[in-house]
C-alpha cells in the first residue's frame, strides 16, 4: 500500500470515522462563542484518578499470569484494593499475531495459559472472570499504529508478536472496531491503554522497519517538534477509539487511557477524548526523571477535573531512587503524585513487597488526597528549582498542602497563610500525613525544616481568606479551559531537563518538546510571571492569553462572580486592546471597555444567581500585532 502524505492520511482518518473534509464542513463556529453550558462529557468512570497496578514498569515484556494474578491477590490481601487500587493492568507482551484468516488477536497462551481454547483459539474472558470475582477491574494494552512499542524497543524479548509481517500488525490500525469489541464484549476488559509507538517511530527510513520487517508508517508525530506532529489525524485515530469503546460499553463503563508522551498538543483536546493523557515520555526509576514528569503535568492544574486527567506517568515506588532504601524519595513521589491527581498506578512486584513500601501506597490519608471528590489539583503557591509548595482544595473546606524540596541540601520553608488563602490573623492546623501528628497551631506563617529531597504534605485547618465564595484559582476542577488563545503551540521550557534516558550524554542534550507553554495558569501567567496589571501584583487569578474562554460549572449555586481585569504587565504584544466578558448560561452578564497594556485594573463582577455555568471570554479588539496579549483575571471569585 503507498504511503500517504500527511495531509492525505488526515483525510482519510477523518472520513472513516466520519468526520467532514473541509471541503464540504459547515463554516466554522467562533471557539468564543459562549456555549451556555458546561461542554465537557460528563463521565461514569475516572471520577476520581484511576488506581491499581500495571505489569509494565514492574516486568516490561516479561509478564505473565502468575505474576498478574499474584499482584491482584496482594492488592486484596493486604487492604490496598479497599482503599481504590482496583486497576490490574497488563500492558505489552501479551499478545502473540494477529490471525490473518480474520484478523482476530491471539493471546501469548505459554505466558496466559488459562486464555487456552480448543482449535488454536484463546481469550482472556476466564482471567477478567477471575479478577472480577475478587472485585478488581481488569486492564489491557493496545497501540494505536500497526505495531507496538516492543516491536521498536524491546528487540530481545521471548514475548514479541510472531509471524509474517501481518501477523505481527497487532496494533489498532485498521482493526479499531474490531479489537475493541474484542477486548470489552468478548474479553470484559475494563480499561484500555493506547500507546503510539505506532504512529511514530516505523517510518520508511527507520532501521527497525528494515532490519525487522515490517510495513512503514509515515510517522503522524515528531517528538522533537509540534510543527511537523499531523495533531488533527492523531486525535482523529483517538477520536475513532473513543467511539468504538462507547459502542462496546453503552453503560459508559470503561477507561480510555491516551498514551501520546504530551506530544501533539494533548492537553488541548485528551479531556475530550479520554479519561486520562500522558503528559511526558516514560518514566523511570530516577529522582531527575521523576522531576521531569512531575514537571510536565503539575502547571496543568485547569486542564484535569473529574473524569479527564494529567498522566505524568506510572509510581516507580519501590525501584532505583525509590526502592526500600530510599524511603524519603519513595515517599516523596508518592506525595506529589497525589498532590497533582495523577492516577496511582503501582508498577512493583506485589508478591515479594515489603511492608515499606506497602506503607507508602497504603496511607488512607494521602490516597485520600489524591481521591478527594472535589478533583481539583494542586496549585503551586510557591516554585523555585530548590523548593515548591503546592495547595490542593478538598472537599468540606479542608486544604491539603505538600512542601517539596527538590535538591540535594536541606532547606529551611516559611509557610504562610497567604500561599495557603487562609486569614493571616486566625490559627492554622497541620495534621502531618505521613505521622499523623497535628503541629502546634500557628498565625501568619510557620517555618518547616526538610531534608534533602523530603516533602512534607499535611491536611490544613483554619479560616478562609475569602470567608464567603472561592477564588477560581482554588477550585480549577470547576473550570474548563474550552480556549485557551494559544495559537501556535510552543514547548515548555520549565519542565526540568535530565540526562537522556537512553541516549545518556551522546547528544547535545536533551531539550524540551512539550507543547502547551502559555496555557492558562492559576495564580500565575501563562509564562510563568507574577500576575500584576498597571504595576499593581496579585497573589490570586487566572493568567490567560487573549482570545480565550473559560466554563466555570457553578454547582455551589454562588450568587456572584467578581474579578479585577486587565492587560498583564509581562504581555508580549503591548499594541492591542481586549475586552472582557462574563456570560451565563450563555446570557451576557457583564463586560469591560476596551483595555489597554498599562491601564489601570477594571472591576468586573455579574450576577450568578441560578446560573449553571459561567462563561469568561476575553477578546482581543484590534490587530496591530501578531504577538500574544496576556490578560490577568486578577481576584477572580465566585461568592
Amino acid at each position: 500500500m503507498p504511503l500517504l502524505t500527511r495531509a492525505a492520511a488526515t483525510l482519510a482518518i477523518a472520513a472513516a470515522i466520519g468526520v467532514a473534509s473541509p471541503a464540504c464542513a459547515e463554516p466554522k463556529r467562533d471557539p468564543l462563542t459562549p456555549a451556555g453550558r458546561w461542554t465537557l462529557p460528563e463521565r461514569k468512570t475516572a471520577r476520581t484518578p484511576p488506581m491499581g497496578w500495571s505489569s509494565w514498569n514492574a516486568f516490561r515484556t516479561e509478564v505473565d499470569e502468575d505474576k498478574v494474578l499474584g499482584a491482584a491477590q496482594k492488592l486484596v490481601d493486604s487492604g490496598l484494593a479497599r482503599l481504590g487500587y482496583v486497576y490490574v493492568n497488563i500492558d505489552d507482551g501479551w499478545w502473540l499475531k494477529r490471525r490473518t484468516g480474520d484478523g482476530r488477536l491471539l493471546i501469548r497462551t505459554r505466558i496466559f495459559p488459562s486464555a487456552e481454547r480448543k482449535g488454536g483459539d484463546s481469550s482472556f474472558r476466564p482471567f477478567t472472570d477471575r479478577l472480577h470475582a475478587m472485585g478488581l477491574k481488569a486492564g489491557l494494552y493496545s497501540d494505536i499504529g500497526r505495531n507496538a512499542c516492543s516491536q521498536a524497543y524491546d528487540l530481545h524479548s521471548p514475548n514479541l508478536p510472531e509471524g509474517s509481517t501481518a501477523e505481527r500488525e497487532v496494533g489498532l490500525h485498521g482493526h479499531v472496531e474490531q479489537d475493541v469489541a474484542l477486548f470489552f464484549r468478548e474479553w470484559g476488559f475494563d480499561y484500555l491503554k493506547v500507546d503510539a509507538c505506532g504512529i511514530n517511530v516505523y517510518a520508511p527510513d527507520a532501521p527497525v522497519v528494515a532490519q525487522n520487517g515490517y510495513r512503514p508508517f509515515a510517522p503522524l508525530i515528531d517528538q522533537a517538534s509540534i510543527n511537523r506532529t499531523d495533531v488533527d489525524a492523531v486525535k482523529a485515530l483517538y477520536a475513532e477509539v473513543a467511539a468504538a469503546l462507547d459502542r462496546a460499553n453503552s453503560d459508559g463503563d470503561y477507561i480510555l487511557s491516551l498514551c501520546t508522551w504530551g506530544s501533539a498538543d494533548v492537553r488541548r483536546w485528551g479531556k475530550q477524548i479520554g479519561h486520562l493523557w500522558r503528559t511526558s515520555q516514560d518514566i523511570t526509576p530516577n529522582w531527575t526523571r521523576m522531576l521531569h514528569n512531575f514537571d510536565s503535568a503539575a502547571t496543568r492544574e485547569f486542564y484535569a477535573k473529574p473524569g479527564a486527567w494529567n498522566d505524568p506517568d506510572m509510581l516507580f515506588v519501590g525501584h532505583g531512587d525509590f526502592d526500600e532504601k530510599h524511603l524519603t524519595e519513595a515517599r516523596s513521589h508518592f506525595a506529589l503524585w497525589a498532590m497533582i491527581n495523577a492516577p496511582l498506578l503501582i508498577g512493583y512486584d506485589l508478591r515479594d513487597a515489603p511492608q515499606s513500601l506497602l506503607a507508602i501506597w497504603g496511607n488512607a490519608a494521602i490516597v485520600g488526597v489524591n481521591q478527594d471528590p472535589g478533583g481539583h489539583q494542586a496549585v503551586i503557591a510557591y516554585a523555585t528549582d530548590d523548593v515548591q509548595i503546592l495547595v490542593k482544595t478538598l472537599a468540606g473546606g479542608r486544604k491539603a498542602v505538600a512542601v517539596f524540596n527538590r535538591g540535594l541540601a536541606a532547606a529551611e520553608v516559611n509557610l504562610t497563610a497567604k500561599q495557603l488563602k487562609l486569614a493571616e490573623g486566625s490559627p492554622i492546623t497541620l495534621r502531618d500525613l505521613w505521622s499523623g501528628t497535628a503541629r502546634a497551631p500557628f498565625t501568619g506563617e510557620t517555618t518547616l525544616k526538610l531534608a534533602p529531597r523530603e516533602t512534607l504534605i499535611f491536611e490544613v485547618r483554619g479560616e478562609r481568606r475569602l470567608k464567603d465564595g472561592m477564588y477560581l484559582s482554588e477550585i480549577p476542577g470547576d473550570v474548563n479551559v474550552a480556549e485557551d488563545g494559544i495559537v501556535a503551540p510552543e514547548v515548555d521550557p520549565v519542565v526540568h531537563r535530565m540526562i537522556g534516558q537512553w541516549s545518556g550524554t551522546r547528544d547535545t542534550g536533551e531539550r524540551p518538546v512539550y507543547a502547551g507553554w502559555g496555557g492558562v495558569r492559576a495564580d500565575a501567567t501563562p509564562y510563568d510571571q507574577t500576575l500584576q496589571i498597571a504595576g499593581k501584583p496579585y497573589d490570586t487569578g487566572i493568567g490567560i492569553l487573549a482570545q480565550s474562554r473559560l466554563e466555570v460549572r457553578n454547582t455551589a449555586r454562588h450568587r456572584r462572580f467578581e474579578a479585577l481585569v486587565g492587560v498583564d504587565d509581562s504581555t508580549r504584544n503591548t499594541r492591542d486592546r481586549v475586552r472582557f466578558f462574563v456570560y451565563g448560561d450563555g446570557r451576557l452578564l457583564a463586560s469591560s471597555t476596551p483595555v489597554a497594556f498599562g491601564a489601570a485594573a477594571q472591576n468586573l463582577s455579574a450576577d450568578i444567581r441560578g446560573v449553571r455555568t459561567v462563561e469568561l471570554v476575553t477578546r482581543t479588539q484590534t490587530h496591530g500585532s501578531d504577538l500574544p496579549v496576556v490578560t490577568t483575571w486578577a481576584n477572580a471569585a465566585v461568592r
